[in-house]
């Protein structure tokens, strides 16, 4: 344990909440820590009592009661960023070269901070992606927090750049796996909605919500974006669940989750879209199945085809499941060398 330490706001962490400026401070030390210090008056600001979310400005002494000693491995780097997070995000890479870093993104970590998102995001720890070179690597794309997979970052302006380019143009191939509820029928088509944000901001999400309309319709809904969705059944249980092969066409927000929740197949563990729910509106059931099946979302980003920015190659990233996932192959007999890696190129 440490002594009890009167700390200064200093210039540079300028005007912030106290829980703020103590987590800055003190990583290891968790809110519900911090909360109750502040609570009991063991943190004190100018010799008064304050909230956590009390506001802190430079030059304020903060009274820093006796805290518990941090293991080796918690303790702030150089960069600002953990021990443990930088040997989580150093052991998620899959690729690197003197251009481009390529992730297999862990399910659970946001690509980029945001509303709802927390401090802690893929963006946030890129300096620990810096293996040397001076700057630090820059997202060219984003997964959804929950979704995991392959994660391109280019060291360079010329090469993020590039490679955006290619992704908003096409020129690049993207294969993601799920498992959702039912069997799709036919097992293998487009699904072709546009999709536009849902209506209202409330406390569970609402507004982030995406709803499909039918292409027949979409004139009538100037806000509704195109989107197109193929897939193909790689394999299924009874009429209960299936595994999938998704490309997205186009690259909207949740289309993979709204177009797949439309055809009346939700992805596994998708809450937003009824891949929580017992009953859906396919055959079979959703997250509800029961067993030894995980809760979390199964929609993984498996592969990844693009031209090397530079050396002009064609390149084929390919992502490991995430635990969860794995663990469903394993409780369902899936073997993921039983099936093509791009059915879509083989089936035509």
């Amino acid at each position: 344990m440490s002594g009890v330490k009167l700390l200064t706001v200093s210039e540079d962490e300028g005007e912030q909440r106290l829980d703020k400026w103590f987590k800055r401070r003190f990583p290891h030390v968790t809110q519900g820590a911090v909360e109750k210090m502040c609570r009991t008056g063991q943190v004190r600001v100018d010799s008064a009592r304050a909230k956590a979310s009390d506001r802190v400005v430079p030059g304020q002494v903060i009274r820093v009661p006796p805290l518990p000693d941090v293991d080796a491995p918690s303790r702030p780097r150089p960069d600002g960023v953990n021990a443990a997070d930088a040997r989580m995000i150093q052991a998620a890479v899959i690729f690197k070269d003197e251009h481009l870093i390529v992730l297999n993104k862990p399910p659970g970590l946001p690509s980029q901070g945001g509303s709802g998102q927390g401090d802690r995001h893929v963006d946030g720890l890129t300096e620990a992606l810096k293996f040397g070179y001076k700057d630090r690597p820059k997202l060219v794309h984003r997964l959804d927090k929950d979704t995991s997979g392959v994660l391109m970052l280019a060291r360079t302006d010329r090469v993020a750049r590039a490679l955006s380019e290619a992704l908003r143009h096409r020129n690049a191939r993207k294969i993601y796996w799920a498992v959702v509820a039912g069997v799709p029928n036919p097992r293998q088509g487009s699904i072709k909605y546009a999709l536009m944000k849902a209506p209202g901001h409330g406390r569970g999400g609402e507004g982030e919500k995406m709803i499909c309309i039918h292409p027949a319709k979409a004139k009538d809904f100037p806000e509704a974006k195109r989107a197109q969705t193929d897939y193909f059944t790689l394999w299924f249980l009874g009429n209960r669940l299936s595994w999938m092969a998704l490309e997205p066409v186009t690259g909207r927000t949740h289309q993979l989750r709204a177009h797949m929740a439309e055809l009346g197949h939700p992805i596994l563990g998708d809450g937003k879209y009824g891949g929580s729910e017992a009953d859906n509106k396919g055959e079979g059931w959703g997250a509800g199945i029961g067993g030894d099946l995980s809760k979390k979302l199964h929609l993984h980003a498996r592969s990844l085809t693009i031209e090397h920015p530079i050396t002009k190659s064609l390149m084929t990233f390919t992502a490991p499941l995430p635990d969860h996932m794995a663990r469903t192959w394993k409780l369902l007999d899936w073997k993921e060398d039983d099936v093509p890696a791009d059915p879509f190129e083989v089936f035509k």
